[in-house]
């Protein structure tokens, strides 16, 4: 039986959950410039690759981001339902209900 893609609507409640920790931010900030691998934030964000990976999987369960496995390497990009959401600069992100300016958050 043939597998079948579904396209996953974008929950606000969701990314505030997923988005309410200051790390999640951070990576999030990251996808902004495009897709990037774990070792890729380990290294830019300075946090361990267990870290990472458990927030990434918060993100990726929020339906934040989309991962595509590329040898032993899997790279994560932000999801299409979530980019859809961010400004035409793609660094304010508008859920309807509030809004995420990343260039005015802490680092």
């Amino acid at each position: 039986m043939p597998s079948r893609t579904l396209k996953r609507s974008f929950d606000c409640l969701s990314a505030m959950r997923a988005l309410g920790e200051p790390t999640r931010l951070r990576l999030v900030r990251q996808f902004i410039d495009g897709p990037k691998a774990v070792t890729e934030l380990c290294e830019s964000l300075h946090v361990t690759p267990y870290n990472v990976s458990k927030h990434l999987r918060v993100l990726k369960e929020a339906g934040l981001l989309e991962v595509e496995k590329n040898g032993q390497q899997r790279i994560y990009s932000l999801a299409a339902a979530f980019r859809e959401k961010l400004s035409r600069n793609s660094h304010t992100l508008d859920l309807g209900c509030c809004q995420f300016d990343f260039d005015k958050l802490p680092e």
